[in-house]
């Protein structure tokens, strides 16, 4: 009996698939990783740091609520006092300094703020809050406030804390810093996350450094878009990228208008209505000047300014920064009490908005509650990063070495009509952000200079893979 012969299909070996051609882009992955892990190890410090004074003031606004709640909550009463009768009584108890702004009970059960600048004892640029009872005029206690949204002391300890950990202006460089550099850091771990085969991105049923890396790469693309709007809302108040975007804001027709304090209704746009506060009690008196704010439809909470001096009028504005924002403002003569400016928040440049509902988000007071939660959430989000950050440093060691570098050379690899380009667009982000190109520049410069002697050395590792 015979057998067919196997035809030369049944036997023959299948060529291998070709290998799938690699992107014009891959290059950049190892130039990537390696500014990934060195920005990493070196601004971590500065991310945790602010990671955990943010958390601390996400939930300082419901501390501040049950540290102070003698100075800020009364009983519900009848019938509440005028305004005048309220800031009297804080004048007869705090006769010392001037009234720069008073606060009217904005709820049944709050109080009145008065509060008064130039009070010695008070650090500049803070000023004195004297809490009223609406019902009685009883004055509930005294407490140095700060900010637009009336800090009080546990508040602005932890606020400044975060912003320039008690340092000053100098101080304000480290949350410039982590800013400058957060996106940055959030970008290069995402490229990195995506670009990885499905295979090694898993958690479940792996140890050692592959499971710390898919944690630290999982929650990362999870709390990407969260660390991008902390970095550019943070920005928009630094101090060196800040102005630049307020005078970029300017250029383009976007700044924040303010209500003019001139007495004769002069209309200037972007006046100021700062200054020196005189007396509270000028022309037609607060109790007026409150009934005209309220017929343009200003409701509670609103802040009521003096004249700064003869010639400016009350400013009164509104201060809800929560959702629905309110902050519409209008200028009243002390003389006639008539209403000479307005300002609309609904009429406010886009740009303008933008800002105004970035910071408050930012900083936990557009959404309230769930916007501090939120805030808290993400801050331990960073947390955790930074720690399986480290902890993957550790574990790259080889026995006694602790934290075995990304080899150098990764740029070489990169093609010029990509390299090109991408540096100059790293410089003009350097220009406009200096706390992220001049660290970039010393970085790079470190990195050379060490690369060159370790080349003198004969240890030269350029061009090696990136591991």
């Amino acid at each position: 009996m015979t057998t067919a012969p196997s035809t030369a299909t049944d036997e023959a070996p299948q060529p291998a698939a070709p290998a799938p051609p690699k992107s014009r882009w891959a290059p950049l992955r190892p130039l990537i990783l390696r500014l990934h892990f060195y920005a990493g190890v070196l601004v971590a410090p500065f991310l945790l740091v602010a990671a955990v004074t943010g958390l601390l003031y996400a939930g300082s606004f419901q501390a501040e609520k049950l540290v102070y709640d003698h100075e800020l909550t009364v009983p519900v009463g009848e019938r509440k006092l005028p305004i005048s009768e309220q800031v009297a009584a804080a004048r007869t108890a705090h006769p010392e300094g001037t009234v720069s702004a008073v606060r009217p009970s904005p709820e049944a059960d709050a109080t009145t703020r008065v509060m008064l600048s130039g009070v010695p004892g008070v650090d500049e640029g803070h000023a004195l809050a004297v809490f009223v009872d609406p019902y009685t005029a009883t004055v509930r206690g005294s407490l140095e406030q700060y900010g637009s949204t009336g800090a009080l002391p546990l508040r602005t300890w932890i606020d400044e804390f975060h912003r320039d950990l008690h340092l000053g202006e100098s101080g304000r460089l480290y949350s410039e810093l982590a800013a400058s550099w957060l996106w940055v850091i959030s970008a290069g771990g995402l490229v990195l996350w995506f670009s990885r085969r499905r295979a090694l991105r898993k958690v479940r049923g792996v140890t050692g450094r592959r499971r710390t890396l898919g944690l630290h790469g999982s929650v990362g693309v999870w709390a990407a878009a969260g660390f991008f709007f902390l970095s550019a809302t943070g920005l928009t108040w630094s101090a060196y990228a800040g102005a630049t975007i307020d005078e970029l804001r300017t250029s383009l027709g976007q700044a924040t208008p303010s209500v003019s304090a001139a007495a004769d209704g002069e209309h200037s746009g972007h006046g100021s209505a700062d200054g020196q506060a005189g007396d509270a009690a000028h022309g037609v008196g607060l109790d007026k000047v409150l009934a005209a704010a309220r017929a343009e439809g200003l409701g509670d909470p609103v802040e009521i300014a003096p004249p700064a001096d003869a010639t400016s009028a009350y400013v009164v504005k509104q201060v809800q920064r929560s959702w629905p924002s309110q902050q519409d403002a209008v200028a009243i003569d002390p003389a006639s009490g008539e209403v000479t400016d307005v300002v609309r928040f609904a009429d406010h440049p886009v740009l303008a908005k933008l800002t105004r509902w970035g910071i408050d988000l930012h900083t936990g007071i557009l959404f309230g509650l769930a916007n501090q939660i939120a805030l808290m959430v993400l801050a331990l989000f960073l947390i955790l990063l930074i720690v399986w950050g480290y902890r993957m440093w550790w574990q790259r060691g080889r026995g006694t070495a602790f934290g075995r570098p990304i080899p150098r050379g990764a740029w070489q690899q990169v093609p010029p009509q990509i390299l090109v380009p991408l540096l100059a667009g790293i410089a003009v982000l350097g220009y406009f952000l200096p706390l992220f190109g001049i660290p970039l520049a010393a970085f790079l410069a470190v990195d050379i200079l060490l690369g060159e002697i370790s080349y003198r050395r004969g240890r030269r590792s350029y061009g090696m893979p990136a591991g």
